[in-house]
């Protein structure tokens, strides 16, 4: 991730927008950028606003959990629309989210894990607490990063997240992660995620965070964890691996950033787009037929991770990639569409959203990167 401020070329026609009252969700048109803005930040902030009040997200001290699908991506991604939109600062949403998540981290010693063990079963204590802790960091730092300035709290939570970095085992390097069979964000092949948000946070943070020497150890450790388990991964992963080099390098080697940008290519879609299914091999575990077609999370991922991987802009197969983007964001909606590569959900349920939510700040971030 580059730079999450940007100021866009069509900021002015989109306040005139605003004026006018052209702002209710499926009436936003489409600008020089050719995808709406507005209607990205509405479907977004509909999305956390619905999750900070679903009682499945509650969680202790009246505070929710921060999920990888939904209100991650909306936090690092939101952000990014802030200077298309014109935007002074966060709104409401992107407010309430912030300050759930201060409260649970300044909190921490109070608060219950995600998923207790007393209830869950072992060891999702220790899951629950990791993946918090990188959230935490991923999201603060990201808030930090157009001030230029380190806060307190971001510190805290960067020092809390590398005391859970394992130091032993298979995972060595890495965080242990969510469990509960369901991909692609918790599943047992779900810490090279992990791993890799981690990555970011270190990189995203400001005032040279990632070069101090403070952390060296840590991330040495966590460059071997990347270059050793690369060869286990899915092609999804491995694009993981491909976007945070962009702010922390050499976590895979030149010969893996090739090998990487080589299998995402031969799986790119005569249409341009790319398939969660065709990048992660995934069987849904009902046995339904799953959706093959380019989509909008693998898409945004690999358009994102090759531009964070150094991909030229004039590569035709990245254009097209992009363009593909461009084109499929759901003029009723405002988002990108993604299905659960786990099984056939009912489309009216909230679980059926949780792909396209992350499609969506996906999609953001890669539209937006470099601006």
């Amino acid at each position: 991730m580059k730079s999450i401020t940007r100021l866009g070329p069509c900021l002015t026609a989109l306040v005139a927008c605003s004026v006018l009252g052209v702002t209710a969700r499926g009436t936003e048109p489409k600008d020089s950028l050719g995808w709406s803005p507005q209607a990205a930040a509405t479907y977004l902030d509909s999305r956390a606003t619905f999750w900070t009040t679903w009682p499945n997200a509650a969680r202790d001290h009246g505070t929710f959990c921060i999920s990888c699908h939904t209100t991650l991506p909306f936090a690092i991604a939101r952000p990014a629309l802030r200077g298309l939109l014109g935007e002074s600062g966060p709104g409401a949403a992107e407010t309430k989210i912030l300050e759930n998540l201060l409260t649970r981290a300044r909190g921490y010693r109070e608060m219950e894990p995600f998923y207790p063990d007393q209830t869950r079963g072992i060891p999702k204590t220790s899951e629950s607490r990791a993946i918090e802790a990188v959230m935490n960091a991923l999201v603060l730092t990201t808030r930090d990063r157009p001030s230029g300035h380190l806060s307190a709290d971001s510190k805290t939570a960067l020092a809390n997240m590398w005391a859970l970095q394992m130091k032993t085992g298979p995972q060595n390097g890495a965080w242990t992660w969510l469990n509960f069979g369901y991909e692609p964000w918790e599943s047992p092949n779900s810490a090279y995620f992990g791993a890799s948000m981690a990555a970011l946070a270190v990189g995203t943070a400001p005032e040279g965070y990632a070069a101090g020497s403070e952390i060296q150890e840590n991330l040495k450790n966590l460059r071997g964890y990347f270059q050793r388990e690369f060869d286990k991964q899915s092609v999804l992963n491995e694009l993981m691996a491909l976007w945070a080099p962009g702010e922390v390098p050499g976590l895979i080697t030149p010969e893996q950033r090739t090998a990487v940008v080589d299998q995402t290519f031969a799986r790119q879609m005569a249409d341009g787009g790319w398939s969660t299914a065709a990048i992660g091999s995934y069987k849904r575990q009902d046995e339904s037929t799953i959706d093959t077609g380019s989509d909008g999370y693998a898409t945004a991922l690999a358009t994102l991770a090759l531009q964070s991987g150094g991909m030229p802009p004039g590569d035709a197969r990245l254009r097209k990639g992009l363009e593909w983007l461009r084109h499929h964001q759901d003029p009723s909606t405002g988002q990108w569409t993604a299905t659960s590569p786990n099984k056939q959900r009912d489309p009216k349920s909230e679980p059926a959203k949780f792909m396209s939510d992350a499609a969506t700040g996906m999609a953001v971030l890669s539209l937006t990167f470099g601006r």
